[in-house]
């Protein structure tokens, strides 16, 4: 999270020099709830000694609202389909999310 979010931040500051200023926050999808919760809630700092400055990082993002998490189911990433094998169907529901047709399919 801490290196996506800091890509964010690179790329809020490359837009809004060309000129596009937005106050909205960036959507950072995680499938981690516990990434999410430590992102958004300092209770968890005692439990997280050894991730401090990612920690600090993002949580900095999301409690000036820079940067909003937000879940995502495992089986909904769409860049897993780049990555893990998938049986037909779910590989077929994740390239139409994707706007992608199967290459292989005849139609």
């Amino acid at each position: 999270m801490a290196s996506t979010a800091c890509e964010l931040i690179w790329l809020k500051g490359l837009i809004s020099y060309l000129g596009f200023l937005s106050n909205k926050p960036m959507s950072l999808f995680c499938d981690n709830q516990a990434a999410m919760h430590i992102a958004s809630n300092h209770v968890f700092h005692e439990c997280t000694k050894h991730i401090e400055v990612d920690c600090h990082c993002v949580r900095e993002q999301v409690q000036s609202k820079v940067i909003q998490t937000t879940f995502t189911r495992s089986h909904d990433q769409l860049a897993d389909v780049f990555t893990k094998s998938f049986a037909s169907t779910p590989f077929q529901r994740l390239l139409s999310k994707l706007g992608s047709i199967n290459p292989l399919d005849p139609a």
